[in-house]
């Protein structure tokens, strides 16, 4: 298989108008003969659904919360990154596109990262069309705050609560073409596989999770916006119900899975309270603009933070990174926070946190301007904790947030079977091995309203409407590949919860792959996931019916994918010999313990092709070129 990623010819700054000139379109009266499936209702897929709709198509919108309002993109809590330079800071379109290869420790493709910038400047003016309340300074003009990686102002924010306030702007452009009868909403349905016919992506098979029915839909296209796969490591940042299923069934269909072992730790998350806790609370990155990041300099101090002088404290990323200090990015601040606990530095209980201290900021701005800035992450923390961060510092430590691998794309956000589109997290696309905070928000909006609108239009020029339908032989074989399933999950009848076992391939994933990794941890990691899933057909519980609200069957589908992901995130993990951003491999480091690149034998994505049950995944290359941002070792300093 020979991976044709469909950049443009031509400069950089062109390529994007040059692909859009070279599309073929569809007329305004054609398109209503044309039906596409969007599988997600969050910012990138309710973007996507809605402009289908406003273009004229008929369009299938899937979700499996009771309302797309209910999306994860909500919990993007600190803001959308948009090269505007109004700060007149030095921003530029160039510079946004700098920072986000570098952040990405320059394993993304230049093109698709240089179009998101460009394409950053129309995202804003589209939201403030919409009605987003973003914050603005006294003169009434939007107002920017600085976020990790860069040292200009360019992200616009709506207090703690940015993705919420967007994903109501999309949801009410989503909810007019529904209104409008051009999109139809199928809240609490889940896909569970994907029908290929031909070749081509024709369809979804779905279970309705209130009745448990299985169905089939028909289309001449399908899109997937159903966000990362972080919850593989059961405690993240990602809400319960996030899952990899649709992704991942369409990857077992034949569409290649890019870069897996690319997850993002964030570092400002509320530390982990007890063995049973069942997600972890991110506390916004937005929090580092005026939260100071330190640790007792004294090993094993269990002093009140309020307690320990200013001398005695170490502001570590103050000191190690000043250019950056607690405005690194994530990688970077996430693997300093490990070290400083692992030292014996840490706070808390378990030892496993830093403090985030707002002192000096109330002291230099006052209560009244940090409320108006972050009042409702601060509430959101002393509702958990009982502490209150105006009064003393909060307490954080990395958690898993973020997936940059997903379903390899081109530069069209077409996957390796054709009629298959995969926007937003769910893609492995723009943010290499590490993303930039306030980037995600930003590509699922530039995915779904501003790219795939052209894209698809190019695809389905050339598919003519053929009359298909659901009792086609591949519709059939499908479902019936659902009902094996979930026949074998009921009838496993064992002796341990859906959960214990999710649970349990959490813990080895983060230990052995997670903020740092080795060969022989991985070897070892690997064969004990094997033997956790074969345990798991034998001995998992799962009661009730299959046609009938069943949430334990929901959650065992789910969990038998992430078996089978965990497998190749880790596969992909050990053939990845190299550090780089969000993979830190120990045995590949600088003297200074940053992350060492091996860009003469790892330069490529690194994308996986199913090849079936229990058979090794096979690797395909597809190389990156840096014309315009040059490799280097990457600082902070």
């Amino acid at each position: 298989m020979k991976l044709d990623s469909k950049i443009p010819s031509g400069p950089i700054q062109e390529k994007w108008d040059r692909a859009r000139f070279e599309m073929k379109l569809v007329n305004p009266a054609n398109k209503r003969k044309y039906n596409i499936i969007v599988v997600g209702s969050g910012l990138a897929g309710g973007a996507a659904a809605a402009s289908f709709g406003e273009l004229g198509y008929n369009v299938k919108c899937f979700c499996y919360q009771d309302s797309p309002r209910r999306a994860h993109s909500i919990a993007a809590q600190g803001g959308i990154n948009a090269a505007k330079n109004y700060q007149n800071d030095g921003d530029s379109i160039y510079r946004l596109f700098y920072d986000t290869v570098k952040g990405g420790d320059f394993r993304a493709r230049e093109a698709n990262v240089y179009r998101l910038a460009q394409i950053s400047v129309n995202i804003i003016d589209q939201c403030v069309a919409q009605g987003v309340p973003f914050a603005r300074e006294y003169g009434g003009t939007l107002s920017n705050r600085s976020f990790g990686g860069a040292q200009v102002s360019r992200t616009f924010y709506a207090r703690g609560q940015t993705g919420q306030q967007l994903l109501l702007g999309a949801y009410q452009a989503l909810m007019r073409q529904v209104d409008s009868g051009s999109v139809t909403m199928f809240p609490r349905t889940e896909m569970v596989d994907l029908v290929v016919v031909d070749g081509r992506a024709r369809g979804i098979v779905t279970r309705n999770l209130i009745s448990g029915k299985i169905e089939s839909h028909v289309a001449d296209a399908v899109v997937l916006g159903t966000g990362g796969y972080g919850n593989v490591f059961y405690l993240s940042t990602n809400a319960k119900g996030s899952n990899a299923t649709a992704i991942w069934r369409a990857y077992k269909r034949g569409a290649l899975f890019a870069n897996p072992c690319f997850t993002q730790i964030h570092p400002t998350c509320i530390p982990v309270s007890g063995d049973y806790q069942s997600k972890l609370t991110l506390m916004s990155e937005s929090l580092r603009n005026d939260g100071r990041i330190w640790v007792p300099l004294a090993k094993g101090d269990t002093r009140p933070p309020m307690q320990i002088p200013e001398n005695e404290r170490d502001y570590y990323l103050e000191r190690r990174y000043p250019a950056f200090g607690n405005l690194v990015p994530r990688d970077i601040a996430s693997r300093a926070a490990k070290q400083v606990c692992d030292e014996g530095h840490g706070v808390g209980s378990t030892g496993l946190g830093v403090y985030l201290d707002f002192s000096d900021a109330i002291q230099r701005l006052g209560n009244s301007v940090v409320a108006d800035r972050y009042g409702n992450l601060f509430k959101m923390y002393e509702r958990i904790t009982g502490d209150n961060p105006y009064e003393v510092p909060m307490r954080i430590f990395p958690a898993i947030h973020y997936t940059m691998g997903g379903l390899w794309v081109d530069y069209q956000l077409q996957s390796t079977i054709p009629g298959l589109f995969v926007i937003g997290e769910a893609n492995f696309s723009d943010h290499g091995a590490n993303r930039l905070g306030a980037s995600a928000l930003m590509q699922g909006l530039s995915d779904g309203y501003f790219v795939l609108p052209y894209t698809i239009g190019n695809y389905l020029a050339a598919a003519r409407p053929d009359g298909l339908d659901a009792n086609h032989a591949q519709f059939r074989e499908a479902e019936e590949n659902v009902n094996r399933i979930t026949q074998r999950l009921l009838a496993a009848n064992g002796q341990r919860t859906v959960d214990s076992f999710h649970r349990e391939l959490g813990k080895i994933l983060w230990d052995y792959c997670g903020m740092a990794r080795n060969a022989e941890g991985l070897r070892l990691a690997l064969g004990k996931i094997r033997e956790l899933r074969e345990e798991y057909w034998k001995n998992v519980l799962v009661g009730g019916e299959a046609e009938d609200l069943n949430q334990s069957l929901e959650r065992a589908g789910r969990v038998a994918d992430y078996f089978e992901l965990a497998e190749l995130l880790v596969t992909d993990a050990l053939a990845r010999n190299e550090s780089c951003g969000g993979h830190f491999r120990e045995e590949f480091q600088t003297p200074e313990g940053e992350a060492l690149r091996d860009d003469a034998n790892y330069s490529y994505v690194a994308a996986w092709e199913y090849k079936g049950p229990n058979q090794e995944p096979e690797l395909h290359k597809e190389p990156l070129e840096f014309e315009h941002v040059h490799p280097s070792q990457r600082s902070y300093k």
